[in-house]
């Protein structure tokens, strides 16, 4: 069991539930009485399999790498029925764990990254999801983590605290049985590609993503169960590790790796499981060596960039099919000035903007004037002496952070509103990005 100064009870409002938030870690070399039951719980609302002791180690020893806070709500005054589970099983469950995310101009900001949030069937509808977060980002907030973030499974339940899809992945499918032509055949064939063990992508994992994160505007920091699922050893649905993964690895000119592929195959079309790469070269040429499998006509991935280089390289353009887009990445803003000020902009310029939030973590009128791409973003008072010549919400501002969307967009879609003519213009020229943004990991 945790101690009381690692454990906190928390009672946002009077109802029946206390929240109890710990760490995910190991005690004695074993896994707590309380982290195995938060674990049961989110296994139900997942609909993953029932955690056996052995595989809820497991999950501890990668949690407790990403240092991961989890959070359960727990009946209080009464009991369960009988044969039900007991009140020590959590009937909602929230976890976080922080990383950086690839703002631009070699910035990696701290990001609070939110997971395993899931309420009991039989509970919903009761506040607990809103007291959770609400909780959650207030603490977040206090501890000066400027944005927080999540992948969400359903896509219509995060805005309204202030959550804003910020990119997005595609899935696609590259018709591969004659194999890839390239337009410059010599932009895909430099360096070397060469198969491996799927075991060494596990090794290799940690410092060749801190590559690709570094240099990938829109990547957010990985938890560590990705060395494990991008090596086909386990993941959060199963720790059984998976039949028939095979990877390959790309070499530079001076012998290093700098890119890998782990790959499976599955009738006549392989199923890409992770790529990195770090550079664009290793990029193309890891294609081009999937593009050679013999007995393939086909390779597909469900983590494609919206705008992938491999589609403007190849000389078949239709052969590349987008076959779905979907959101990815959520983020939404707790600190504005200091989240607007940690990014780069494409040109000077300044603009006064009002900020919509009902949390209040990121509301406010503010000013932000860019000189030389870097902005200094202050808040303004609120007395009627200042008018914002543009007005948004805290989940419209934490779209556009990344240049997903433009301005002019979503006030045609009239989640922004314009109080001074060419407010939005100027914005979008403040706000556009010359690549788009892509994230890399799920979580």
């Amino acid at each position: 069991m945790s101690t009381a100064r690692e454990s906190t009870i928390r009672n946002p409002r009077s109802f029946p539930y206390e929240l109890r938030t710990f760490p995910s870690r190991l005690v004695a070399g074993e896994v707590p009485d309380e982290v195995a039951k938060w674990q049961q719980a989110v296994s139900l609302g997942f609909y993953g399999d029932v955690t056996t002791p052995e595989i809820a180690k497991k999950f501890v020893e990668c949690e407790e790498v990403d240092g991961r806070m989890v959070t359960g709500a727990y009946l209080k005054d009464s009991a369960a029925p009988v044969g039900a589970w007991g009140v020590e099983y959590p009937v909602a469950t929230f976890a976080y764990h922080r990383k950086t995310l690839n703002v631009g101009g070699g910035t990696l900001l701290p990001v609070h990254q939110i997971t395993a949030v899931t309420v009991r069937p039989s509970h919903r509808r009761r506040g607990l999801l809103r007291a959770m977060m609400d909780s959650d980002l207030a603490q977040a907030k206090a501890a000066g983590v400027p944005m927080a973030a999540l992948t969400a499974s359903e896509a219509t339940i995060y805005g309204r605290f202030g959550f804003g899809v910020s990119t997005h992945a595609c899935d696609i499918g590259v018709a591969s049985k004659s194999g890839l032509e390239f337009i410059v055949p010599a932009a895909a064939s430099l360096g070397v590609v060469e198969v491996a063990d799927a075991q060494v992508v596990r090794d290799l994992h940690d410092d060749l993503f801190a590559r690709v994160h570094a240099k990938t505007f829109g990547s957010i920091g990985r938890h560590d169960m990705y060395r494990l699922s991008a090596s086909g050893q386990g993941n959060y649905e199963s720790m059984d590790p998976v039949k028939n993964v095979r990877a390959a690895l790309h070499y530079d000119e001076k012998g290093s790796v700098d890119g890998y592929v782990s790959y499976k195959p599955k009738d006549s079309s392989v199923e890409i499981v992770d790529l990195l790469a770090a550079t664009d070269s290793a990029y193309l040429a890891l294609w081009n060596y999937l593009g050679s499998l013999d007995l393939i006509e086909s390779v597909k991935w469900g983590m494609a960039p919206v705008v992938d280089p491999l589609e403007w390289a190849m000389a078949a353009k239709r052969d590349y099919k987008r076959t779905a887009t979907e959101d990815h990445l959520w983020l939404r803003i707790l600190d504005t000035p200091a989240s607007l000020a940690a990014r780069d902009y494409a040109s000077d310029g300044s603009l006064l903007f009002h900020v919509g939030d009902p949390l209040g973590h990121a509301s406010g009128i503010f000013s932000i004037e860019v000189v030389h791409g870097k902005a200094t973003v202050t808040r303004c008072p609120e007395d009627g002496s200042v008018e914002a010549e543009l007005s948004m919400g805290v989940s419209e501002l934490s779209s556009l952070y990344l240049g997903t969307v433009s301005a002019r967009t979503l006030a045609a879609a009239g989640r922004l509103r314009e109080e001074a003519p060419g407010a939005v213009e100027r914005f979008d020229a403040l706000f556009a990005t010359s690549i788009s943004a892509h994230c890399l990991t799920s979580f």
